[in-house]
């Protein structure tokens, strides 16, 4: 297709070649994860992209779901080091980024501070219930996730690359719980269900689990690989149509315009249900995560069913539901739908994989 052989002129020898690469490769990482996972595709394909757009993630599922065993064996495959931090009320900030000590040289008398790394020093981190902490703790994970580095006692200390969080909630059990504050869980690119198994799955579960031995991983990319990737992502060609219809998907989410103003031509269930909706951050989100998509599929381009793939996880925890939402049973996943099916996508789908390259060369 000409728009295709366009876009792959654009992004270049190497950029193709990495796509490419990746796209092989992907089938390779859902087979390794497959020796440890059973089932939960969606949640791999959507931790994948996450990983690849350089964002991070909420997993959100009752226990015994196997959210640690997943993250781990994904780290596992992709070469990471691996942390997990188990919050608790009682944990500090300096439990999870680090501390310093006090070290004595004895051979020259004298004393220095040392800091010591804390479990937040690796590539991947698996906060566990991260909301049976403090908000206070919680927010000794911002400035990680948001700048890649740690400051404390006035030092900066840089996070190794990859950097790539992935937070737990229990939905059931919520007493001594501290909910997140909206804008801390707007640093989360994605927030992922995790549903339980189906019948055949769970019965391939229990003779997995209750059998001797477990096979080994094999490790499919290095972390500079990773690193490489998470580079292209940024430079695959998403065309004027497909970013404006994932930034309309975001508006629309407003129950409030410009300067606190009631938005005009609002779709009715975000009038009626809606008190806040998604900010930038998540438009950005989208087109990134469209991005990630695009290549985990062997694709030079975005398209807006991209866009429409990743609008719940990146929508679902952004919207926050009124009392009239909590009465009716709306929730933000259901009001993601409705708004799926009201925003009009600009161009139709047969088009998107041809348009890019003719929006970029008219723009």
């Amino acid at each position: 297709m000409s728009g295709e052989n366009s876009d792959k002129q654009e992004l270049g020898r190497r950029e193709m070649e990495a796509i490419e690469t990746l796209a092989e490769s992907r089938q390779r990482i859902v087979g390794e994860l497959r020796k440890a996972i059973v089932g939960q595709t969606e949640v791999i394909d959507q931790l994948l992209c996450c990983l690849f757009a350089q964002g991070h993630c909420i997993l959100e599922g009752v226990p015994g779901l196997a959210k640690t065993r997943a993250i781990s064996s994904l780290a596992q495959t992709l070469s990471l080091s691996f942390n997990r931090i188990q919050f608790t009320p009682d944990l500090m900030p300096s439990d999870i980024t680090g501390t310093e000590i006090i070290e004595e040289d004895k051979s020259a008398g004298t004393r220095q501070l040392r800091f010591v790394c804390g479990p937040v020093f690796a590539n991947v981190i698996l906060a566990d219930e991260i909301n049976r902490t403090p908000p206070k703790t919680q927010a000794a994970l911002l400035e990680a996730m948001q700048e890649n580095q740690v400051t404390a006692a006035g030092f900066t200390h840089q996070l190794p690359k990859p950097f790539f969080v992935l937070a737990t909630q229990n939905p059931i059990e919520q007493e001594g719980t501290y909910p997140l504050p909206e804008a801390q869980l707007d640093r989360f690119m994605f927030k992922v269900l995790v549903n339980y198994p189906s019948e055949e799955e769970e019965l391939k579960i229990i003779g997995m689990t209750t059998s001797p031995g477990e096979e080994p991983l094999d490790r499919v990319f290095s972390s500079a690989d990773i690193m490489a990737l998470q580079a292209v992502v940024r430079k695959v060609p998403c065309a004027d149509h497909v970013m404006r219809y994932a930034m309309n998907l975001v508006r629309a989410t407003r129950p409030v315009g410009e300067k606190g103003s009631a938005t005009k031509g609002i779709p009715d269930v975000v009038g009626d249900y809606v008190s806040w909706g998604a900010g930038p951050r998540a438009s950005l989100s989208l087109v990134l995560a469209g991005k990630a998509r695009a290549i985990l599929g062997g694709r030079f381009h975005v398209s807006t069913e991209d866009i429409r793939a990743v609008a719940h996880p990146v929508l679902r925890h952004r919207i926050v539901t009124n009392f009239n939402a909590e009465v009716d049973g709306m929730t933000s996943d259901r009001i993601v739908d409705k708004l799926l099916e009201e925003i009009p996508r600009g161009r139709t789908p047969d088009l998107d994989a041809i348009g890019a390259d003719r929006v970029l060369s008219d723009s």
